[in-house]
């Protein structure tokens, strides 16, 4: 092979290896892109991801506070159902008086607790540990403690729905007194005991259990209120009903005198409007928006309701030989009163068995209650007050997790506690203002002597 053939080899095969070498770089750099390029995508699928989880906690944290605003306006509407139930459960001269009285205790119940109740309820630390603490008078809040989170840190609802929500609950209790004491107490008596004592009574013994007080230490349970409420409200019912004595002509001798309602529709409307609340005063209770905890609460309310019917109907049909609707009204009521203590915790079936019997309870209590010769229109001593210790008691007998020790420990505390503080408000009132209109008022009905109209102007009225 001579020199010339030699280069004329040596250069293609140089020029061979440049390309493979050029080749080589071209795939090392496409190598390098499509790496730095599957980097990239990694960062934004990290940025989606991010984005897709605050969007979600966004949506967890609006779909909460709205069901939480839909269960404010549910328990709100229970206000009317109370009024339209007094009404029609007493007689058609009293009317105005109760609506009046319905009314204004919305707006006491909603003012006191803003201006104290909120802050006494949930005072956030305790100067008695566990018993009394208070963090200032009335409501403010700043952006950024404007969201109450959850124990994961995701939003349930805002500071104002969580005002707005629990203020519908404090008025209840004072509700609850109007239409024991109905027919004979004075207006203005009952509206200052109103205000003292949602002001005051019901957020106080409320923190002991909802605002981590020492209740709640020791785990009584009372998942939306029967006894934080209801029992509250009953107690409180129950002295009243003590110290204003009975109607003009309910006792006669030994003998017990009916006095009829004058509006079964109305009572009949009214229970069935507190049934539409109850779904926001026990659903509004799990305190977000979860499918699962809100619809089976749901299906527990109801079931208690429907057994408080059922048995109220058929034990009211055998004592008196023929169907109550008034009691059957209030069977309904005894469940869902019932059942609010251990909605969330209790079996499905337990919750028909805890109906069935406060419907029972109830119709036995206002018999007993009547032959006590204590005087309660409604039958809201028996409802609220009664049922109220049953359903909280029923949570340590149905809920393996609860002890119907500390229950009861519960309940005699806030029996203590509320009835004392009822009684001695009451007393001081009828000692200096009096609690009780006069016999020619009481006789003529109230919408004429406490408002000067009446609710049915141009129908003729029985007095008696």
């Amino acid at each position: 092979m001579n020199m010339s053939t030699a280069k004329k080899m040596v250069f293609p095969l140089t020029m061979a290896m440049v390309s493979l070498a050029g080749t080589a770089m071209a795939t090392e750099g496409v190598a390098e892109v499509a790496g730095a390029a599957a980097e990239v995508a990694g960062v934004a699928a990290g940025v989606a991801g991010a984005a897709a989880e605050v969007t979600g906690a966004a949506a967890t944290y609006v779909a909460n506070n709205t069901w939480m605003l839909v269960a404010t306006f549910l328990v709100f509407i229970m206000h009317l159902g109370f009024a339209t139930l007094e009404a029609g459960l007493c007689r058609a001269k009293n009317t105005v008086n109760i609506l009046f009285k319905n009314t204004a205790i919305v707006a006491i119940g909603l003012l006191t607790y803003a201006v104290v109740g909120f802050n006494l309820m949930y005072p956030g630390d305790f100067s008695i540990p566990g018993i009394f603490g208070f963090s200032g008078f009335g409501l403010g809040v700043t952006p950024e403690n404007m969201m109450v989170a959850g124990d994961d840190g995701v939003g349930i609802y805002t500071y104002w729905t969580d005002f707005i929500f629990q203020a519908m609950f404090a008025a209840t209790a004072a509700t609850i007194v109007s239409g024991a004491v109905a027919e004979r107490v004075k207006l203005h008596s009952f509206l200052i005991f109103s205000a003292i004592y949602v002001a005051l009574v019901y957020p106080w013994v409320g923190s002991w259990k909802w605002g981590t007080g020492w209740l709640d230490a020791m785990g009584f349970y009372d998942f939306a209120g029967s006894t934080l409420v209801h029992s509250v409200g009953g107690w409180a019912a129950l002295a009243g009903v003590i110290l204003l004595g009975p109607r003009l002509g309910k006792y006669v001798g030994n003998g017990i005198k009916p006095i009829m309602g004058h509006s079964m529709p109305l009572a009949t409307i009214g229970v069935f409007l507190l049934w539409l609340g109850w779904f926001g005063f026990n659903g509004g209770s799990v305190l977000s928006a979860n499918p699962a905890a809100v619809s089976f609460v749901f299906v527990t309310t109801s079931l208690a309701a429907a057994a408080g019917i059922v048995a109220a109907g058929i034990l009211s049909w055998i004592i008196q030989k023929k169907p109550d609707l008034s009691m059957a009204l209030n069977g309904a009521l005894a469940g869902l009163v019932g059942i609010t203590a251990g909605a969330d915790v209790v079996g499905v079936m337990d919750s028909v068995v805890i109906g069935l019997i406060a419907g029972m309870l109830v119709v036995i209590s206002v018999m007993v209650i009547d032959r006590l010769r204590l005087d309660d229109p409604v039958g809201a001593i028996s409802v609220h007050l009664v049922c109220g210790i049953w359903g909280t008691l029923a949570v340590g007998i149905f809920s393996a997790a609860h002890s119907f020790a500390t229950q009861l420990i519960g309940v005699a505390a806030y029996g203590a506690t509320c009835f004392a503080a009822a009684f001695i408000i009451f007393y001081i009132l009828k000692v200096t203002i009096g609690i009780r209109v006069d016999e020619e008022e009481e006789m003529k009905g109230l919408d004429i002597g406490e408002h000067g109209m009446e609710a049915y102007a141009g129908f003729e009225i029985n007095n008696v």
